[in-house]
C-alpha cells in the first residue's frame, strides 16, 4: 500500500501498529503500538555505543569498564527518549545527549536507574523524569 494522507480522523476498535518491512526478507517489525497505551520499541544496549532515536526506549547494559553512550539530537519537539539500566556489571554507563538543556551527561551505575528525555528544537532533550540517575 502507497502512503496515504487523511483529512479527518482515522479510528480502529482494535488500535493501531505502526510497522516496517525488511525489503530483503519481507519481515515485519512492530515499532510502536496504540491503543488504550502507546507502546514503542526497545533497544538493548550493550556496553558503548548509541542509543538509537528509532525506539522509545533504551536498555542499558554494562560489564566491568566504563560505558560511553551517545544520544543524538532529536529529529521533532516532543519526542520521547527513556533510558534505563537493567543489568549492572560494575561499570557506568554516561549517556551524553549532542544537545541537552539540564545538563552535560547523565550517568548510570544501578540497575533500575532511569531518565526520560523529552526533545524540544530550540533547547535540546530536557530530563523530565530521573529516577536514581545522576545529572551533571
Amino acid at each position: 500500500m502507497a502512503n496515504t494522507t487523511f483529512t479527518g480522523p482515522v479510528r480502529s476498535e482494535n488500535g493501531f501498529q505502526s510497522v516496517t518491512k525488511n525489503s530483503t526478507t519481507g519481515a515485519i517489525t512492530t515499532n510502536a503500538t496504540y491503543g488504550a497505551s502507546i507502546t514503542g520499541g526497545v533497544q538493548e544496549l550493550s556496553g558503548a555505543g548509541a542509543a538509537d532515536l528509532t525506539n522509545l526506549v533504551t536498555e542499558l547494559t554494562t560489564g566491568a569498564g566504563a560505558a560511553a553512550v551517545t544520544l543524538a539530537d532529536g529529529t521533532t519537539s516532543g519526542q520521547v527518549k527513556i533510558i534505563n539500566m537493567i543489568v549492572d556489571g560494575g561499570g557506568t554507563a554516561t549517556v551524553t545527549p549532542a544537545t541537552f538543556a539540564s545538563g552535560t551527561s547523565i550517568a548510570f551505575d544501578a540497575v533500575a536507574e532511569s531518565v526520560t528525555l523529552v526533545w524540544n528544537s530550540a533547547i535540546g532533550w530536557v530530563a523530565t523524569s530521573v529516577q536514581g540517575a545522576t545529572i551533571s
